[in-house]
């Protein structure tokens, strides 16, 4: 089975990767200079310290193996976090779903 990664958007964010097919990421990102993914492992941690109460959220998933331009490294606690040395493009987008909020807490769909 693929391994998936993971990237939170705001829904602006995805319009604008939607409307444009490549996007260098989200504001930290451009900072960065690289876009930041997370694992299945990681991500509602992700979710929870960057996008606490943040509504309209996207997740989408990427399809790791064989892709170009990505490199894991060390950040948060220890753990591998992948980052993407490139823009992010449509074709790479395996699925999106929203990440809606209940109860304070980001609803995630099953993650493999």
């Amino acid at each position: 089975m693929p391994m998936l990664i993971y990237k939170i958007f705001r829904g602006a964010e995805w319009a604008n990767l939607q409307a444009k097919g490549t996007t260098k990421g989200a504001p930290i990102d451009l900072a960065d200079g690289y876009v930041h993914f997370s694992g299945a492992d990681t991500v509602a941690k992700t979710a929870a310290l960057y996008f606490a109460d943040v509504p309209d959220l996207m997740l989408i998933a990427v399809q790791a193996d064989g892709l170009d331009g990505l490199d894991w490294e060390i950040s948060r606690g220890g753990a591998s976090f992948p980052h993407l040395y490139r823009e992010l493009s449509m074709a790479d987008v395996v699925w999106a779903k929203p990440l809606p909020i209940a109860d304070g807490t980001h609803q995630f769909p099953e993650l493999s």
